[in-house]
């Protein structure tokens, strides 16, 4: 796998604690768009994935948290297909970002 090749990737968690979750979620943005609830839509490298599991690995409780990570595709020019219930589904817009 090429570490500088993004990857599609859907993250989702279920976190028990309030405070974790505030956490994860903070992490995530840094990560992600955001989704849903506690659900990220992630366009990540090899070297990216690696230190975004680190970090998670790091805020999360293994005894009572779960973080899945759901590789779907290659990221390049993949717009993916979403069916949505309910309220609008407005998906994310990707701009560049100056840190």
């Amino acid at each position: 796998m090429n570490n500088y090749r993004e990857r599609l990737v859907i993250v989702t968690y279920d976190i028990s604690n309030p405070r974790r979750w505030r956490k994860v979620f903070k992490c995530m943005k840094g990560f992600g768009e955001w989704l849903q609830y506690s659900v990220f839509q992630c366009r990540l490298t090899a070297i990216d994935q690696a230190e975004l599991v680190a970090e998670l690995d790091s805020l999360i409780n293994h005894a009572e948290d779960h973080v899945l990570l759901l590789d779907v595709c290659a990221a390049d020019k993949i717009e993916p297909k979403v069916t949505s219930l309910g309220k609008p589904y407005i998906p994310p817009v990707r701009e560049v970002t100056v840190v």
